[in-house]
């Protein structure tokens, strides 16, 4: 089943907590802090596969989560968790559902995106020892995991899109250029999905798409429109499907302009793309007619090419003019599949801000040092005061009128204001 668009939750997995240990040797007095850190929780990688050809597979799973880091015991560090790599058809944007934005466009074989990176492991007492603090008996707790309720909406890859009215032979173009074997009858909306089918013309190939029939209103919805049109929007060049002997006896060029408009309205750069017109049916008009009918679009400035979808009449001379519009467009770009994996910027960005209640600290640094701090443990806490402190936030909350025992709040966590610990 083709499917296009689909809502997913994806999960990483949550670092380990560091571990608190002291070296103890026979003989050997003064060991000191040894504890080990936690492992890092596993990676959500998407990768783009051109072997995959619809979301059809996120209809039945609708939540991804990742295997979270083990936690560090005495000196011995914890084992990492177990990365998760989907693989999604080449097209396919990535969309945060929460902050309403586009992350990443996979749109080239290979490509590869960490969409939730695992929270890294805590570190074990070892790592806070100083001068003044020679016995640490505190260790972080592992990072949180990240949540990404995220849409993912495919675009057809393909070089060449057909486009028409529902009826006007597109099926039947496809399948008689290539091996795709769409539906095919004498009635409208036969294909209601897109077909993918690959063009071997003398000695290049190229991937062509059947966009299903559009309508009057497509570029506002009407219909399926916007899930149709979207998918034009990858092709370099569009072949304009026309019936020149529509059975209900309508205008062809009328027809014409009807689709030309829809693809203006719906995006003007898709618009000026290359385009020919594919005048089908020719070998049904009655003789004396195709002359009247064929002198009306020459005067469009488009290339014309009369064809026969069902008998392979004109076929050559359309594939031979497309393929000098492939090579004259420009070349996409291609990205070695082992290349090193894309990621998402890291925010560092924090604010704070008095309400009703106290004062509110946002920010997700902020929010990552709370929830890796041990807050049953005084030294820890203190720890992350300090952090606080060369952060800012303690200096922005006296600026705010912060006073002592005022309510601070970090996420789930609650504090009481001190400006000294």
């Amino acid at each position: 089943m083709f499917l296009d668009e689909a809502e997913v939750t994806f999960v990483s997995g949550r670092g380990g907590s560091g571990a608190v240990s002291f070296h103890r040797e026979k003989h050997v007095p003064r060991g000191g802090p040894n504890g080990a850190d936690g492992g890092r929780g596993g990676h959500i990688i998407l990768i783009a596969d051109r072997g995959r050809r619809t979301l059809y597979d996120f209809k039945l799973q609708q939540r991804f989560e990742a295997d979270s880091g083990v936690h560090g015991v005495g000196n011995k560090r914890g084992k990492d968790g177990r990365d998760i790599e989907i693989k999604v058809p080449v097209g396919t944007i990535v969309r945060d559902l929460d902050l309403d934005e586009i992350l990443v466009d996979l749109n080239v074989h290979g490509m590869k995106f960490v969409l939730c990176r695992g929270g890294r492991g805590g570190y074990g007492n070892q790592h806070y020892t100083s001068s003044v603090r020679q016995a640490p008996n505190f260790a972080q707790k592992g990072a949180p995991e990240e949540i990404v309720h995220a849409k993912l909406e495919l675009k057809l890859l393909a070089d060449v899109g057909l486009v028409g009215l529902p009826n006007a032979g597109k099926s039947t173009l496809i399948s008689m250029i290539s091996a795709a074997r769409p539906k095919i009858a004498d009635y409208p909306f036969t294909t209601i999905v897109p077909n993918l089918g690959v063009v071997k013309f003398r000695d290049t190939s190229f991937v062509v798409a059947d966009m299903p029939g559009l309508i009057q209103g497509a570029s506002e919805g009407v219909g399926l429109g916007h899930q149709f049109l979207k998918h034009v929007e990858r092709n370099r060049v569009l072949i304009h499907v026309v019936d020149a002997y529509p059975i209900d006896g309508s205008d062809p060029l009328e027809n014409y302009h009807l689709i030309e408009n829809e693809l203006k309205l719906y995006s003007e750069e898709i618009w000026k793309r290359p385009r020919v017109i594919a005048l089908n049916k020719t070998d049904i008009i009655p003789a004396g007619e195709f002359g009247g009918i064929r002198e009306r679009f020459e005067g469009l400035g488009v290339p014309l090419f009369p064809i026969s979808a069902a008998t392979g009449q004109g076929m050559d001379p359309l594939l031979f003019e497309v393929v000098q519009l492939l090579e004259a467009a420009m070349a996409e770009p291609e990205i070695p599949v082992l290349m090193p994996a894309l990621e998402k910027a890291v925010d560092q960005e924090w604010s704070v801000e008095q309400t009703d209640e106290g004062f509110e600290v946002y920010g997700k640094r902020v929010l990552r040092l709370v929830a890796m701090t041990d807050l049953q443990n005084d030294d820890a806490v203190r720890y992350l005061h300090r952090r606080l402190q060369r952060l800012g936030v303690i200096d922005r909350l006296r600026e705010l009128g912060a006073e002592e025992g005022d309510t601070v709040y970090v996420g789930s966590a609650v504090f009481a204001y001190t400006d000294q610990l």
